[in-house]
């Protein structure tokens, strides 16, 4: 039987692992928890859900909407796990981050190819890998990354929302409800006018907690603090994640000036991230100025917000579109350190270095899976030469395009996704990498 390694027990090391593991081929999967953490993880578990437990839309004409789909008929294990354990989010598709983490440890724990190794990895392995570290790379595996011949290795900032008690939530103020009359999955805190000013005022006056090398102006933009969104203008946030549209408060009968949303952390339903407030401010000044918000005054905040520096790899020149280096063949990059922004993408990485590598020690030839699928088209986003290059969330902006214009936006997009699960079946239907898919379903 042909063996294979995968550092890294997140969500891109547990996509790659399994994907190694259901076509026959032996992994060892290294994870340094619970020995040793880095700054932002909170528990032992594997596939840790570091900042938001939302994994994003679930409409195939989104672009993470799409992925998922693609990756759902590959047999991604990740979410299959965000299927089982999902929380209401409207939409989106988010989960109970402890039952998502539960199920995926558990299915790679018990899977009889996959032996997890408690141990932390300081140097790369010589082939059949995949490293799968995540931003937050140790120390001295991020030396020995760093080492390697041809690498510019980058950075940027990411931030996490805090989590409040359900139970210490001021139900006579916040209420539940859908846009537009819609079913509602989210909480909301209205503000008029007045209480939006004072929030927006103390925000931009409140203490910041310090965060080594940060100036401000590396942050990523899909997870910007609260407080860098208010430093650019009175009404960004207004205009942003507390835009009031859509919405009535039920006490006065009219549109909010602003809003807060809350999503539910778990299905119980006893804990609330507060929606888009990613911040580094000093947790003591999150209590002082997020009480602010209507129906928080007395909010228990379970988490606080945090900041952490997250590490990216130039990839083009780097890897290739399969996740694999281009300098040591069998030696493969997944996860967020690639250049893929997202837990989905994360994921996605991981299905495709361990979907390439697996081909590869069982003799077969790589899968094509084209600029025509969102899968395909993030891997070739990060083997595209790039002087400028920068983290990359799921769009149709990257697929290729049709061969017949289409007016309007949304039934474009409608016959992209149809055109990417056309490319999928025809992957799926093909002899050469039918059966597993047969074999799996039949489990």
């Amino acid at each position: 039987m042909s063996h294979a390694v995968v550092v890294g027990a997140g969500l891109a090391g547990c996509e790659a692992a399994w994907q190694l593991a259901i076509r026959g081929i032996s992994v060892d999967l290294f994870e340094m928890k619970p020995g040793k953490k880095t700054p932002a993880h909170q528990n032992d578990g594997f596939a840790e859900l570091v900042c938001s437990n939302s994994l994003k839309s679930n409409d195939p004409t989104v672009g993470s909407g799409l992925l998922k789909e693609e990756m759902r008929q590959l047999g991604s294990l990740i979410l299959e796990a965000a299927d089982h354990t999902g929380v209401p989010a409207g939409g989106a598709l988010a989960v109970d981050r402890h039952l998502f983490s539960q199920y995926i440890e558990n299915k790679i724990r018990r899977h009889p190819r996959i032996t997890v190794v408690p141990q932390e990895v300081v140097e790369i392995p010589a082939e059949n890998a995949v490293i799968a570290t995540g931003p937050l790379t140790s120390e001295p595996m991020a030396e020995a990354i760093s080492a390697l011949p041809g690498l510019e290795t980058l950075h940027f900032y990411d931030a996490a929302a805090p989590i409040v008690s359900a139970d210490s939530l001021d139900l006579s103020k916040v209420f539940s409800q859908g846009r537009y009359g819609q079913e509602s999955d989210y909480l909301n805190c209205p503000m008029d006018e007045r209480e939006y000013k004072d929030f927006y005022h103390a925000l931009l006056e409140a203490e910041k907690a310090e965060v080594h090398g940060f100036d401000g102006k590396q942050v990523f933009e899909g997870c910007m603090p609260i407080e860098v969104m208010a430093s650019r203008g009175e009404l960004v946030m207004a205009y942003g994640p507390m835009k009031p549209v859509g919405l009535t408060d039920p006490r006065t009968g009219r549109m909010p000036f602003a809003v807060v949303q809350l999503r539910a952390e778990n299905r119980e339903r006893t804990m609330y991230n507060i929606v888009g407030f990613q911040t580094r401010l000093k947790w003591g000044e999150q209590k002082r100025v997020f009480s602010m918000i209507p129906g928080l005054e007395h909010a228990e905040f379970l988490r606080y917000g945090v900041m952490h520096r997250n590490t990216f790899l130039h990839s083009p020149g780097f890897l290739n579109e399969h996740f694999e280096m281009i300098s040591r063949p069998t030696v493969y990059f997944a996860g967020q350190m690639t250049g893929v922004e997202g837990y989905v993408e994360s994921a996605c990485s991981g299905l495709v270095a361990g979907l390439d590598l697996a081909r590869k020690l069982n003799g077969e030839c790589p899968v094509d899976l084209t600029n025509h699928t969102m899968i395909g088209a993030l891997s070739r986003y990060i083997a595209t030469p790039n002087s400028n290059f920068q983290p990359m969330n799921a769009n149709f902006g990257i697929l290729g395009p049709m061969e017949k214009r289409i007016k309007g936006k949304r039934e474009r997009y409608l016959a992209m996704a149809l055109r990417s699960m056309d490319v999928i079946e025809a992957i799926r239907s093909n002899p050469m990498v039918h059966d597993f898919y047969e074999r799996e379903n039949e489990k």
